[in-house]
């Protein structure tokens, strides 16, 4: 078993120490400890200080004739107020393999600042289940994420450059898709007009931002294999029509070579460490909801090759995160996974039963049971996929063995097993069943992976399938602009890209406020988008924004430095 490795637990409750706390009281080996324990020698790691390090292509190319370790994707029923933990029991269940005695490595997406200082918070676990060093993680880490701001808004100042000194392409002003992006909830920057001021600012149109993760950018980063295939993606990416309505590519502009340098270094994984200083790849950050939802391609597949098990996680709810993991990521890494992991909250599943946030802590296992159509669903769903199925029950200290009861009663007679989890205050030590049920499954082979719908399917009835058999939906709404958009792409050689659903992540439908299963609903697309880098389609459906607002009261209202000068109120 692993030498455990993390902050003393006798000198304060758990129950009184914040995630913060914890973090900062963590015993944290030199990164380069942590690779060697995947076998990575320290002249291939990058160091960003003494505990993260990017890792180098030279030793990724190194590693590719090598078999895979066992793929583990954690999910979650959908999200409430209550919290779920899917990043934390990922972490979890990490450092559970490595204390039974296997290699295993966690995979998770780097944190945007816009949650962060918004409503959700960090992005790094919690408890005795975090990957360190977290404030660094939840803040600016190694630069990556401005990396791809700064790539993605230099093409959009070429695009107006390029209109300015006469415009070559002949583009269309009124047909100008590539927008422009921060990482940041602003709402003010949703739709804007530019180049206002006179003759020597250009030409005045309307645009607007979207959020940094959900820049087309920032998914083909994610997607690609390496530099070669990182570039030939952004300069297939389509940013405006010309007055011919034939398409204008990112190479047309001339921006792909100069985007590619910005990054470059990107590109390359993150390797940190988790409490017990177990080895994380933390890289990439696309949201589930209104884009891919998984780390990187390149952080995945590397630590395949260097790991026994690697535990990585998809954003939001089954019916985003997990769909998406499954039809656009495996599809186009030509991975599979071996078992799949719901992780389920009693008091999230109260919630789904009708429960209001501050009734919670009695004891309600009729609102249980009420709630439990939620993660049925996200079992059925999941299992349709081929993929072998544990549920993880998240422990809070209000649940009872009553409730807890309900649940693994539930998934019993859905033919799978509920396992109680408590990581969140005994690390690896409350993951070591988990840990042993998801080799056991693991090392059955039992799975047998197929995506939701074929390559040749027609892009429509692609939307159809998603929205028929994971939402359970009647119908899909689209007028016929969204139809013939659609046909037209299919035209141009694009119909055999996979739909990226961007939807509420809080329900099946497109209304945040319906919990638990519902059937009978239609699902409205209010536009779609083609990224062409990227190689999918997005269906933006009801009411989702491509760039969030702050709350009313934001998180970064209470976070600040202490006399100390430590980060406080971040997590």
């Amino acid at each position: 078993m692993n030498e455990v490795i993390a902050a003393p637990r006798d000198a304060k409750p758990v129950a009184f120490k914040t995630d913060s706390e914890i973090a900062n009281a963590a015993m944290k080996r030199p990164i380069q400890e942590i690779g060697a324990k995947l076998g990575i020698d320290a002249g291939d790691l990058l160091p960003y200080g003494h505990d993260k390090a990017k890792l180098s292509q030279r030793f990724i190319n190194s590693v590719q004739d090598r078999p895979n370790g066992k793929l583990v994707l954690v999910t979650a029923i959908n999200p409430t107020p209550a919290g779920e933990g899917k990043t934390t029991t990922t972490v979890g269940l990490g450092d559970g393999l490595n204390a039974i005695g296997k290699t295993a490595c966690v995979c998770i997406r780097e944190a945007s600042l816009g949650p962060n200082f918004g409503m959700k918070g960090g992005a790094a676990g919690g408890g005795y289940a975090q990957v360190i060093p977290m404030e660094d993680m939840n803040l600016h880490f190694t630069g990556d994420f401005h990396a791809i701001t700064s790539a993605h808004n230099l093409l959009s100042a070429m695009i107006d450059n390029h209109i300015y000194w006469g415009n070559e392409q002949d583009i269309d002003l009124r047909r100008v898709v590539w927008r422009r992006v921060v990482d940041m909830n602003d709402r003010a920057l949703r739709q804007i007009t530019c180049s206002l001021g006179g003759v020597a600012n250009g030409f005045p149109r309307e645009t607007g931002f979207d959020i940094t993760v959900a820049s087309e950018v920032m998914a083909i980063l994610c997607l690609s294999r390496d530099l070669e295939d990182l570039q030939h993606r952004l300069g297939e990416m389509i940013v405006a029509y010309r007055r011919d309505k034939s398409p204008v590519y990112c190479r047309d502009i001339k921006a792909d070579g100069a985007m590619t340098v910005l990054l470059k270094d990107a590109m390359q994984p993150n390797l940190v460490q988790t409490l017990e200083n177990n080895p994380a790849f933390v890289h990439g950050g696309p949201f589930a909801n209104i884009a891919h939802g998984c780390n990187s391609v390149i952080a995945t597949t590397t630590a395949l090759k260097l790991a026994d098990y690697v535990v990585t996680e998809a954003g939001f709810g089954a019916d985003l995160g997990a769909e998406k993991f499954f039809d656009i990521k495996c599809r186009k890494a030509g991975i599979a996974p071996d078992v799949a992991v719901i992780v389920a909250t009693v008091r999230a599943l109260k919630m789904n039963g009708g429960v209001a946030k501050a009734d919670l802590g009695p004891e309600n296992v009729a609102a249980v049971k009420k709630g439990l159509v939620n993660l049925g669903r996200h079992i059925a769903n999941v299992k349709s996929f081929g993929v072998p199925v544990i549920v993880a029950i998240n422990h809070f200290v209000s649940d009872t063995d009553a409730e807890v009861q309900a649940v693994q009663d539930y998934a019993r007679q859905n033919g799978v097993e509920a396992i109680l989890c408590k990581h969140w205050a005994d690390g690896s030590q409350g993951t070591l069943d988990l840990a042993r049920k998801v080799v056991e499954i693991a090392e059955k082979g039992a799975a047998e992976f197929a995506p939701l719908y074929p390559d040749e399917m027609p892009l429509f009835a692609k939307i159809e399938t998603i929205a028929k058999r994971i939402y359970h939906a009647d119908e899909v709404i689209a007028d016929s602009k969204i139809r013939a958009q659609l046909k037209d792409w299919e035209e141009q050689g694009y119909g055999h890209l996979p739909i990226c659903m961007a939807k509420t992540q809080y329900s099946f439908t497109t209304d945040p406020t319906r919990r638990g299963a519902p059937t009978g609903h239609s699902v409205p697309i209010r536009e779609v988008r083609l990224a062409a880098g990227a190689g999918f389609i997005v269906a933006i459906c009801g009411e989702v924004m491509t760039m969030p607002g702050l709350p009313r009261t934001p998180a970064a209202e209470v976070i600040g430095l202490n006399p100390s000068g430590e980060v406080q109120g971040l997590f």
